[in-house]
């Protein structure tokens, strides 16, 4: 029995060391070299025009959607877009659920302390949107002061809330998605909200189920978009450096920018 008991023992301990041994290996690799290695570079997206979005056909289009196809067509791999919450974005990186960040996102100093960024490509700045009917009402920021804004959790367009000495003190409710803080203005349960100008621009327009809202004519917090990957991931972001590169001097970068309606970087 003694001797059973540890035969049973000795084959735990070499399971046990042989799945160590197994884990290690996979977390040796590199991150280019573990994103080589399945074959796919999983990209973190929310869904929002012109960036990410599904056309009338249920296909996934946009100007990031279309930008990540073309670079993952350079570097080799395919390019697998999964939605994650905004606000866990960076957990999501770290912990490999995802290999970058790819949706309109502004590089910033405090998030340049928990990853790389590639290339900015895309200028930006946050607008403000109300309803036409409150048009009189809020016509610059210090009239907003005494407003219920609205903005995306974890967003940009959060920081240019707290970050402005008219708005950071007014009434404010985070909500899930930029399509939600639209949302939350049209049905008139909050004022104003702050979301990306190219979100803006492509959907709050006279045909469109926005048609009751406005842009106000102020910018806040002028900003650039980069991608987004693991602060240590050095080589992954000279390769998409590189693939960025080629795709602007092929002109890909340019259509695209047309097609949607983007501002490129200089």
């Amino acid at each position: 029995m003694k001797k059973l008991v540890a035969l049973v023992l000795a084959l735990s301990l070499c399971a046990l060391t042989l799945a160590g041994c197994s884990g290690s290996g996979s977390n040796s690799l590199s991150d280019w070299e573990y994103i080589q290695d399945k074959g796919t570079l999983v990209i973190g997206i929310t869904y929002f025009e012109p960036m990410n979005y599904f056309d009338g056909d249920g296909k996934l289009v946009g100007f990031e959607t279309e930008f990540a196809e073309a670079v993952c067509a350079e570097l080799g791999v395919e390019p697998v877009f999964q939605e994650i919450e905004w606000e866990q974005k960076e957990t999501e990186l770290k912990s490999r659920n995802i290999d970058c960040i790819w949706n309109g996102l502004t590089i910033t100093d405090e998030r340049k302390e928990n990853m790389a960024f590639s290339t900015p490509y895309v200028n930006n700045y946050q607008a403000v949107v109300i309803r036409k009917a409150d048009a009189d009402k809020y016509t610059d920021l210090a009239s907003l002061a005494g407003a219920k804004l609205c903005a995306e959790n974890g967003s940009a367009g959060e920081e240019a809330i707290q970050g402005d000495e008219n708005l950071s003190g007014a009434a404010y409710t985070a909500m899930d998605a930029q399509k939600s803080a639209l949302l939350e203005v049209k049905a008139g349960a909050s004022d104003a909200a702050v979301i990306d100008v190219v979100y803006a621009n492509a959907v709050v327009k006279d045909d469109t189920d926005y048609s009751d809202l406005m842009i106000m004519d102020v910018e806040l917090a002028q900003e650039l978009y980069g991608i987004g990957l693991r602060l240590e991931d050095t080589e992954t972001l000279e390769k998409i450096n590189a693939a960025i590169e080629k795709v602007k001097a092929d002109g890909t970068l340019d259509a695209l920018a047309e097609k949607y309606g983007v501002n490129l970087c200089d």
